[in-house]
């Protein structure tokens, strides 16, 4: 029987001359398997577009983490409503495509982004890999801890976290071992057939 999960990454694309995003995508590449990339608006700019062309052409799904990732739980309708548009407009713009899902930053929500957002909310299993002293070794811990079939994980590509990408070169292999297909966020809903689009939904497991 079949098992499904997906890697959804955070926090890209990366300013400058950081390379994490893409270097997560040359793994990926090796590896054949696909992602989701949950992006910042205002992060995106002329030169780090490319990457996120690549991602798509990798069979990626590029997804909406707000604008300038503020707390919206504690802001107004309104400003909640344009942090959404502004990214996007930003993906759509590059992509083609508007987004079907939408994170939270730091996975908080209100009743006032439900009514603002009208897309499916994706929460994911986190693997503290957003805080810098974790270890890869304990990051690919909780994503083990985390793994069954319809799961989400919620990883970051945010500048310099090569641990990450440390975790997820150990963790691929092992769970392609056990039997595990990586597909991408609306792919993962579409095989287990599952529909996202529930009220006030935050989703972690899809079973």
């Amino acid at each position: 029987m079949a098992k499904y999960l997906c890697l959804s990454f955070d926090d890209g694309p990366n300013l400058g001359d950081d390379k994490t995003m893409n270097n997560m995508l040359d793994y990926l590449e090796a590896e054949k398997i696909p992602a989701s990339f949950f992006l910042i608006g205002n992060k995106i700019n002329e030169e780090n577009k490319k990457v996120i062309l690549r991602a798509l052409s990798l069979g990626c799904d590029i997804q909406n983490h707000s604008w300038t990732h503020p707390a919206m739980a504690e802001m107004s309708e309104e400003a909640i409503r344009e942090e959404f548009q502004k990214c996007d407009d930003a993906v759509f713009e590059i992509t083609g495509k508007r987004p079907e899902f939408f994170r939270p930053p730091y996975i908080s929500v209100s009743d006032q982004m439900y009514k603002a957002i009208p897309l499916p909310f994706i929460c994911g299993h986190g693997c503290r890999d957003w805080e810098a002293d974790c270890p890869a070794e304990e990051r690919l811990k909780l994503m083990v801890e985390g793994t069954k079939d319809g799961a989400i994980l919620l990883l970051h590509v945010s500048e310099n976290n090569a641990a990450t990408l440390e975790a997820v070169k150990k963790y691929v292999p092992m769970m392609k071992k056990e039997g595990y297909t990586f597909v991408n966020l609306p792919d993962l809903f579409r095989l287990e057939n599952v529909n996202p689009k529930v009220e006030k939904s935050l989703w972690t497991f899809l079973k």
